[in-house]
């Protein structure tokens, strides 16, 4: 077994490599990172949401590993972001997106609360009434459409909501 002081303080002499390649990670990831599309955490759909995991993952155990060198690290966190690029150009496709994005629900249609869609989209009562008060509403019966987005979002349609003039060019 190793002696107590080296499991709490480790290997002194590796520290400036893993203080350099940390801080080359720090900066690596970000510069990727800004040639990807910007898409904030509440648009994630699930491959957006493990593409961030993974590239914070692979920071991390590089960062801290001494098997894993900076440049090891800076080609598993291009590969990532590259399939995850191909993936959000795969979504235009009709088929593929149906495999790659959760399809829509249809939490309110008419006022009429589809409960089984609820459940299903794992959501409770509460969570509905909550996003119906952030629309002003305090009641299914004022809406037209509740949907579930497929990046996780509810939108909501008023029954009466104005029409907005279209533009025709």
């Amino acid at each position: 077994m190793a002696h107590p002081a080296h499991a709490l303080i480790g290997d002194l002499a590796a520290l400036p490599d893993t203080a350099l390649k940390t801080t080359a990670l720090f900066l690596t990831a970000p510069l990727l990172l800004r040639f990807t599309q910007r898409r904030t955490l509440a648009e994630f759909v699930p491959f957006d949401w493990l593409a961030a995991v993974a590239a914070g993952s692979i920071v991390r155990r590089a960062a801290t590993a001494s098997d894993t060198s900076w440049l090891a690290a800076t080609t598993a966190l291009v590969c990532l972001l590259i399939t995850h690029a191909v993936l959000t150009r795969l979504r235009f496709a009709p088929r593929l997106r149906r495999v790659i994005d959760p399809p829509t629900t249809v939490l309110i249609r008419d006022g009429v609360v589809h409960h089984h869609n609820l459940r299903r989209s794992g959501l409770t009562h509460a969570d509905l009434q909550a996003v119906l008060r952030q629309h002003g509403l305090e009641r299914p019966e004022g809406v037209h459409l509740a949907i579930l987005e497929a990046k996780g979002a509810i939108s909501v349609l008023r029954t009466h909501q104005p029409r907005t003039p279209s533009s025709t060019t």
